[in-house]
């Protein structure tokens, strides 16, 4: 599918300069010269920055510095926190974080479900004027009626169901893709089915309410196909894939936390599946799922490790180098699925802003240079280009290359 966006060249500039022609123009057209890429704000609809209750993982403060860090002007927050915010009073102390400490935009999710335990509706209609959709994500909604319901009433809300697909009777234990490496290393792994068949019990729930329906960090060749169907039929679907699927797979597992996540790293055929969800639009953007953990729980191998790894300052070099520079993708795309589609899909396009993009000189992932205090990614050590040097939200630089 051809992208709407066009670059445009400029020469001979400084991050900031190219910054400021960027931001003043009339459009957000992307701008590039030999050295320096100046695009839109990143947005991310899918991260976890732990506050309140999980403060020793990560903070709205360090959050949104890493995301500011990797180019991100807007995030969306997960509410798998202590107190999960499906009220306004635990949602509440999010949003006075989110004032105090904030750096960039930072829109939070409010529960579908009370506690996130599926049972019984969050207190949606008071959280609606506060939050940018209703997630129970880290779980899967099991009760098809408490679904439906929930798609009806946020309906009449006119905010998104932005689900977690995941079939607990079939997961039997799994932590790594039930493929050939869990097979060959003794691992217990998690069959694909667990993922496409709740995304398909969700699709016919749509067809029935007419319910705007997101879904979460697919993984596997049969949920591209399950949405590129329900796209076809006119539902009005969406979802997102994370850097991780479209650049590794369980071929790449080794013995190491860094590398477990969930949903798992799954077969090659998936990553290429959902390569291909990415260039013919299925797949509308990307996320990354940043969830960061400490040191030590993410020390513990693939079978004990918690689930989850950090994203958001590894994101675009990783799109770029291995998806762009090896002419998977154009930039065109890539400027599309991490800055336009989020902010569209969302309603998230005030304050855009800016970051700009050093493409011409290649590093090293580092660990130890992110600003989020979670530091497990696969992709360490890795040699990429791309590396951020400014960004600018709300007309004031955020983050810069010292």
């Amino acid at each position: 599918m051809e992208s709407s966006v066009k670059i445009m060249q400029i020469n001979n500039v400084t991050p900031k300069q190219i910054a400021d022609t960027f931001l003043s123009g009339d459009t957000f057209l992307p701008l590039l010269s030999e050295k320096y890429l100046a695009i839109p704000g990143l947005c991310d609809v899918h991260v976890h920055f732990r506050e309140p209750g999980f403060s020793y993982k990560e903070t709205i403060k360090s959050g949104s510095e890493s995301a500011a860090h990797g180019g991100y002007t807007a995030v969306c927050t997960m509410p798998n926190l202590n107190p999960v915010p499906d009220c306004l009073e635990s949602l509440k102390l999010q949003l006075d974080s989110i004032e105090r400490d904030g750096i960039i935009h930072v829109f939070p999710y409010g529960t579908i479900t009370v506690g996130e335990k599926g049972k019984e509706l969050s207190d949606m209609e008071s959280l609606a004027p506060y939050v940018c959709g209703f997630s129970d994500d880290g779980r899967g909604v099991q009760d098809d009626e408490v679904m439906k319901s929930a798609m009806l009433k946020a309906k009449s809300l006119g905010k998104m169901i932005v689900a977690h697909c995941e079939v607990n009777s079939l997961l039997n234990g799994g932590y790594i893709h039930l493929g050939n490496y869990a097979k060959s290393n003794g691992h217990r792994g998690i069959c694909s089915e667990s993922e496409y068949m709740q995304i398909a019990r969700d699709l016919e729930l749509v067809k029935e309410t007419g319910c705007k329906y997101h879904v979460c960090h697919i993984s596997t060749k049969e949920s591209v196909e399950l949405i590129r169907q329900a796209k076809a039929q006119g539902l009005d679907v969406s979802c997102e894939t994370a850097p991780h699927y479209l650049t590794l797979c369980d071929d790449d597992l080794i013995e190491d936390g860094r590398f477990k996540m969930n949903p798992p790293l799954r077969a090659k055929e998936d990553m290429l599946a959902l390569i291909e969800g990415i260039k013919d639009g299925t797949i509308d953007m990307i996320a990354t799922d940043h969830a960061p953990h400490s040191a030590e729980e993410k020390s513990r191998g693939l079978e004990k490790s918690l689930f989850g790894v950090v994203g958001l300052e590894t994101a675009f070099p990783i799109m770029f180098t291995k998806l762009v520079k090896t002419g998977v993708i154009t930039l065109e795309k890539l400027v599309e699925i991490m800055c336009i589609n989020p902010r569209t899909r969302f309603n998230l396009n005030k304050d855009v802003g800016c970051a700009v993009f050093e493409i011409a000189t290649p590093y090293e992932i580092n660990p130890s240079a992110f600003k989020s205090m979670g530091k497990a990614t696969p992709f360490e050590g890795e040699r990429v280009y791309g590396k951020c040097v400014l960004t600018v939200c709300d007309g004031k630089p955020v983050y810069e290359e010292k």
